[in-house]
């Protein structure tokens, strides 16, 4: 073989080698697209039944996967593709931080869904504060390195607390720099980490060095479990309070395939949740007849900052004129719009 064959066909082994790598090896990106759409009679039992009634209340998802090369360049021929940097993706959190807080989510989305149903069926419940949970730990913080997000704060000093604010009021009295021993469980654990009050740059009073919510679980009569597998995050709350007020009351759905998104919150209201056009997308695909979008107040901050905001129920419907779908858009800004529509529906 002579130099020139030689070259050509070094070159296109090395060609062969860019091209495999752009097609397989993955880029620091992410790709956002139509997830899966669950029918919630899968997921959801109270007292140990099914729901066996027809028609279906379904959640849905938005699919994540890295990106590589090609498959980046390939969402911009797709209009329900969005591409996302790992920084946007996970906001600076690690992989495993970002597993925490979405399955933190997902937990407290589940409370609040159980709440609402129980509330609205006038059965009786129970709310328990446990702790603080952990959502992210100030590297500066004398606890960088024993608490961890996703962490459930019980007790400052032995002593413990109702809510988070009491927490913080009772740290906040403290002096900068004292010692402290926190008292927190992790993965199951009971442990304990002493450190200093550090001073909090927000007001200069004296903090552990932790952003937190609170951590609270709720008990009833009722026996409601919800399997939701590695799913996470807190859309799938209006869906959850639907398909549980169906279990604990009887059928509302009559016969409907009715999927929807959109957090809870404990007095009811149906928040504003990322991907709505790639939920619709999905909900489309397998079927629902009928979508429920979250009708939410656009702030007049949120206006300034983004002059192209829309609300959510805004992109559903931009989203299903895309798609050219019957599938029926419906606006909610609480759980009682959505049963008021129920209620009118024909089996």
């Amino acid at each position: 073989m002579n130099l020139k064959s030689t070259i050509k066909y070094v070159s296109l082994f090395i060609l062969a080698i860019l091209i495999a790598a752009a097609a397989f090896l993955p880029i620091p990106y992410y790709i956002e697209q139509p997830g899966a759409t669950i029918d919630l009679k899968e997921l959801i039992t109270v007292n140990q039944k099914e729901d066996t009634s027809d028609g279906s209340f379904s959640l849905t998802s938005v699919g994540i996967r890295q990106a590589t090369v090609f498959s980046a360049i390939a969402t911009k021929f797709n209009q329900f593709q969005e591409l996302v940097s790992e920084e946007d993706l996970l906001g600076g959190a690690t992989d495993e931080e970002y597993n925490r807080i979405q399955q933190y989510y997902m937990e407290s989305s589940q409370n609040s869904a159980i709440e609402q149903a129980l509330k609205l069926a006038g059965l009786p419940y129970e709310m328990t504060y446990k702790g603080v949970y952990v959502m992210g730990v100030d590297p500066d913080s004398s606890f960088a390195d024993t608490i961890s997000v996703g962490d459930t704060v019980t007790a400052v000093n032995g002593k413990s607390f109702t809510s988070s604010q009491d927490f913080i009021d009772y740290v906040q009295s403290q002096t900068i720099g004292d010692q402290v021993t926190v008292t927190y469980t992790q993965d199951g654990e009971e442990k304990e980490a002493t450190g200093d009050l550090m001073e909090l740059s927000t007001n200069q009073k004296a903090g552990i060095g932790i952003s937190l919510v609170d951590h609270t679980e709720i008990s009833s009569d009722q026996d409601i479990v919800i399997d939701a597998g590695n799913i996470g995050g807190p859309s799938a709350g209006l869906m959850f309070t639907l398909e549980i007020y169906q279990q604990v009351t009887g059928d509302i759905r009559k016969g409907h395939q009715i999927a929807g998104t959109g957090t809870i919150s404990s007095d009811g209201t149906v928040g504003r949740i990322g991907g709505i056009d790639k939920k619709v997308a999905s909900a489309s695909e397998n079927g629902a007849e009928i979508f429920f979008a979250p009708e939410d107040e656009i702030t007049d901050d949120e206006r300034a900052a983004d002059p192209d905001i829309k609300t959510n129920y805004e992109e559903a419907l931009a989203a299903a004129k895309k798609l050219g779908t019957d599938m029926k858009i419906v606006p909610v800004s609480n759980v009682q719009d959505a049963l008021d529509y129920l209620a009118g529906l024909s089996e």
